[in-house]
């Protein structure tokens, strides 16, 4: 087992006066990488009262399942700014009570953390690299995540890369800020002997890639082409709103966790090899970068603000996982980088994957996302329960061919995405609730859309041939999709809309 130790430092000095802004930073001191330990200074001006809470998330968002984090802490202690030990307790498993010196006073926090577990969640660190999941390394003061954080990477171990979505302190060196802990939780950091392949800008936004351990390919042939999946995806949505991306390559391993200007994902050049797992490459980095439109921005309520200490169960998981497979698929495939039979073979097969277990009679596409804290994202027992990651993209694609159609092809599913980053990201700042998304489908569709959404709430069977019909489309009796020869002329237009032919 890889042993994480976390050395952090906690000064508090209450400030003269009452109003005065609390401030944090974070010293991650790296002494010996091959003993796996990190060693953090945390910084602490103007908490009030006679305690403060520390608390360790339960999760990290984009992961929706409870992650013991506070399992691998130990070896807490405190003391003050003299170096006596400061009482405190533990009120639960996630919660260290420290009672505060007072006025003026410091104190300083130290706990050990286990991490042997190499996934986009979790923290790592060995003697060629590290990767931060703030969320299981940094305790946060309860009442406190509004406040602006700053993260002072000391590294002693030679290596010169770091990368992260954290925007750089002008003028300082391996210094970053966020603006509240919500920033500081969503932006996992990489660092080591790492790999940078060439850079490139969409709308004058640079974008980045850099991993641990990539291999041998053909990385400018590699970046161009995932600069054309950033232009489908920005080009469809019609704004960038971040000012620079990055995508975290943190070696081998299983996951990809999304964030609002990079992602972590595991990654090998060696992956490709062929035409087919070339494919499988793109729509995995095309699912998690349009990730940033639709869940971190284009969000159900339920997500975010966030609670780290306990579930945040939304039965609205299908519109942010489900319609980014769908996404993922039609990103490549306007990027030029799969073909049209490759998308309807990619939906095919999530339809057959539903239909062929029994939950599908049993389990609605809402429960299926209201349960994944209790499932798992792929579902529980087939008998019982279907995934989001299937039914999601098949009702994607019937919702998007039922606008087409009542439109006249004059509109779709993509100018449901637009209307949603406009109108609550953008204006009213916040997530969708289920009524408000069924609103916004209506409202671009010009009529009610009862069956699709029965097809969300309830384990009613979808009528593929009525749906498919209307993009000229038909499915045999093994759930494969393909073209009608004998469309109407309205049909061949929603089709060619659709797949570009």
């Amino acid at each position: 087992m890889r042993k994480l130790t976390v050395l952090v430092t906690f000064f508090l000095a209450i400030a003269g006066a009452a109003s005065a802004r609390p401030e944090f930073r974070y010293t991650v001191r790296v002494d010996d990488a091959g003993k796996h330990l990190y060693h953090v200074v945390f910084h602490v001006e103007g908490i009030e009262g006679p305690v403060v809470d520390l608390k360790m998330p339960a999760w990290m968002p984009g992961y929706y399942q409870i992650l013991d984090y506070a399992a691998g802490l130990s070896g807490f202690r405190v003391r003050d700014g003299r170096g006596d030990s400061v009482a405190w307790e533990r009120t639960d498993r996630r919660t260290w009570r420290v009672a505060t010196p007072g006025k003026g006073g410091a104190m300083t926090v130290e706990y050990d953390i286990s991490a042997h577990l190499l996934f986009a969640a979790q923290s790592i660190l060995d003697s060629a690299h590290g990767f931060i999941a703030p969320t299981g390394l940094f305790l946060y003061p309860e009442g406190y995540l509004s406040s602006p954080v700053t993260v002072e990477l000391d590294l002693r171990t030679g290596w010169k890369k770091v990368a992260t979505g954290l925007d750089l302190v002008a003028g300082k060196s391996n210094v970053y800020q966020a603006s509240d802990f919500d920033i500081l939780y969503d932006c996992p950091i990489l660092m080591g002997d790492l790999d940078e392949l060439p850079s490139f800008t969409v709308r004058g936004v640079p974008h980045y890639f850099v991993g641990y351990k990539m291999g041998e390919f053909d990385k400018a042939r590699f970046m161009g082409e995932m600069k054309k999946v950033i232009e489908a995806a920005t080009d469809m949505i019609g704004d960038i709103p971040y000012t620079h991306y990055t995508f975290l390559g943190i070696g081998p391993g299983r996951g990809g966790i999304e964030h609002l200007n990079s992602t972590a994902v595991p990654f090998a050049g060696n992956q490709l090899t062929t035409d087919a797992s070339r494919k499988r490459v793109f729509t995995f980095l095309a699912h998690e970068y349009f990730h940033h439109y639709n869940v971190k921005r284009i969000r159900p309520i339920a997500l975010g603000p966030f609670d780290y200490q306990q579930q945040n169960r939304t039965n609205m998981l299908w519109v942010s996982e489900g319609l980014s497979v769908y996404y993922e698929y039609m990103t490549v495939l306007r990027a030029g980088l799969m073909q049209d039979t490759d998308l309807l073979r990619s939906l095919s097969g999530n339809i057959a994957a539903y239909e062929k277990k029994q939950g599908h009679l049993r389990q609605s596409l809402a429960q299926s996302s209201w349960d994944t804290w209790n499932d798992g994202p792929l579902g529980g027992s087939p008998d019982s329960t279907i995934s989001f990651y299937d039914k999601g993209p098949a009702v994607g694609l019937l919702l998007d061919l039922a606008i087409r159609h009542a439109t006249k092809n004059q509109h779709s599913l993509d100018d449901v995405m637009r209307r949603l980053y406009r109108e609550f990201y953008q204006e009213k700042k916040r997530g969708f609730t289920d009524a408000e998304f069924r609103r916004v489908c209506e409202s671009i569709a010009g009529e009610p859309l009862p069956d699709i959404f029965d097809y969300v709430y309830t384990v009613k069977e979808p009528e593929y041939s009525k749906y498919l019909a209307y993009g000229g489309l038909g499915i045999d009796p093994n759930w494969k999709i393909s073209a009608l020869p004998d469309a109407d002329p309205l049909a061949v237009a929603v089709r060619k809309g659709l797949l570009g032919r």
